[in-house]
């Protein structure tokens, strides 16, 4: 298959993968011709995987096509595949093509298929090598099978005819979508049906408003346990709102622990006992969860949401940004009891109250649909892995090799928080000598590995270590470490 582009005046040649029922046509070097490609309108590319398709480049000496197709020309539906097997004959219609005689040399290709099936099992473990290693806190990575995927749908979903940005939220396409991500996120956290499932906007901060105004009246109190700078956001708006109480803080021990919950003074009559479940910035995360003695519990997930099993049935509220473990910024995920919405306060504002949205399906109004969209190729993802349980082995593999390499450096690096409730997702840590931090933020970006500079509020470094992130990457970065230590202990 031969693809000529005007604007840069050469030859380039694709690859036909006969194991999808669309004929793709592929670059032979991915990333760097995608632009030359759309610029042309040509086939639209997609990047092929190395493990189902072998191709020999041969060199000819006759004509060559351009194919100055329209804009819808980027795939094609049920191709007569024997054609496949003819170099020399072509599978695209002559309407869409335009031949012309050029004075320069012919690349054709021949693509041999290693097996007959296409191979959707998770790519997790795996590294393009035009991608870093990204250990930003949020947004954050994403599992690298599920862009591919996006990619490949995101000009004609399913044959839909238009990108799910382009969807009406109220058509028949983007109700399966929205309803198949409800339905997987469900099976994932085993969700009781009691429990409504909300995909809105705003971000986990504006829940900090949302949660007081719909739970409570703004006489009545609400407790509050601070484990770090999230949960000490959520208290303060929540005093707009209600009587806030803060029953511990962790502040005095710069956020390093967690109290025992025997010893929890909590109000008497409080309404509800508010936790963040893993504060991003301070790296501690709760491995058990207290008991509210008059109330409910309500968590911020944003961070270790959908790492591990969690009993929903043991709270009133999980909220969650979304742009850390289950897709892009955009999404904020309420898992809310039934029978706690609908007794919001007079002055919540309609986009904050829960009723509306439950009552509306989360479509009340304009959703973030793409944002939905890659959230439910991140549950299809996280099924296929086998589950939360299986996804918890390998974040605790990954969280294991990182704090032994911190705490076998003889305080070279340095992790602060008390070891029972370190995080599994974010890792802080500081350098003995804090004149190198610059250097090993600059020095493990040419490694390309980047983002590991720590929070602004705190310093230091911190490897964020979602679901998304391989092991690769952990191994990667354990052995910089070593490297880096070695040269400057």
């Amino acid at each position: 298959m031969i693809a000529f582009t005007p604007t840069i005046g050469r030859l380039y040649s694709y690859i036909i993968n006969i194991n999808s029922p669309y004929t793709y046509i592929y670059p032979l070097e991915d990333s760097k011709l995608k632009h030359i490609i759309r610029s042309a309108k040509i086939l639209s590319p997609s990047l092929c995987d190395p493990r189902s398709i072998r191709h020999r480049v041969h060199t000819t000496t006759t004509p060559a096509i351009a194919m100055a197709t329209s804009s819808h020309s980027l795939l094609l539906q049920n191709p007569n595949r024997a054609l496949l097997k003819t170099p020399s004959r072509s599978i695209l219609p002559t309407t869409h093509l335009n031949t012309v005689n050029l004075p320069t040399k012919l690349i054709s290709i021949r693509c041999a298929a290693t097996t007959q099936t296409q191979d959707h099992s998770p790519l997790t473990q795996t590294q393009s090598q035009d991608r870093v290693f990204n250990f930003a806190a949020g947004p954050a990575t994403l599992p690298e099978n599920v862009l591919l995927k996006a990619e490949s749908e995101l000009y004609n979903w399913h044959g839909s005819g238009m990108s799910v940005m382009e969807m009406s939220h109220r058509g028949k396409e983007f109700l399966s979508i929205i309803q198949k991500a409800e339905s997987d996120l469900r099976t994932l956290l085993k969700i009781p049906s009691e429990y409504a499932v909300l995909f809105l906007q705003g971000g986990a901060t504006t829940q900090f408003a949302a949660i007081p105004l719909n739970l409570v009246k703004p006489d009545e109190p609400v407790d509050y346990l601070v484990t770090g700078s999230w949960g000490d956001k959520a208290f303060k708006e929540a005093q707009k709102f209600s009587k806030a109480k803060v029953i511990w803080s962790g502040k005095s021990d710069k956020y390093t622990r967690i109290p025992s919950f025997e010893g929890l003074e909590q109000s008497p009559d409080a309404k509800y006992l508010h936790i963040c479940a893993n504060e991003t910035i301070h790296g501690v995360e709760f491995k058990d969860y207290p008991t509210p003695k008059n109330g409910l519990l309500v968590a911020d997930m944003s961070s270790n949401f959908c790492s591990k099993p969690v009993d929903v049935s043991k709270f009133g509220i999980i909220y969650a940004g979304a742009q850390k473990n289950v897709g892009p910024s955009g999404v904020t995920i309420v898992i809310v009891r039934k029978d706690l919405i609908g007794n919001a306060q007079e002055i919540t504002p309609i986009m904050l109250e829960y009723k509306i949205h439950a009552d509306n399906n989360s479509l009340y109004n304009t959703p973030p649909c793409y944002g939905i969209y890659m959230c439910g190729l991140v549950f299809e993802d996280l099924l296929a892995q086998g589950g939360l349980e299986e996804v918890e082995k390998k974040n605790k593999k990954k969280a294991e090799l990182l704090y032994s390499a911190i705490d076998g450096s003889n305080g070279f690096y340095r992790c602060p928080v008390e070891r029972s409730v370190r995080s599994l997702m974010n890792v802080p840590f500081t350098l003995e000598k804090p004149e190198l931090e610059a250097e090993f933020v600059k020095e493990a970006a040419k490694e390309k590995m980047v983002q590991l500079k720590g929070h602004r509020s705190v310093g230091g470094m911190r490897a964020s270590i979602y679901n998304a992130m391989s092991l690769a990457g952990v191994e990667k970065l354990v052995a910089f470490m070593k490297d880096f230590q070695a040269k400057h202990a």
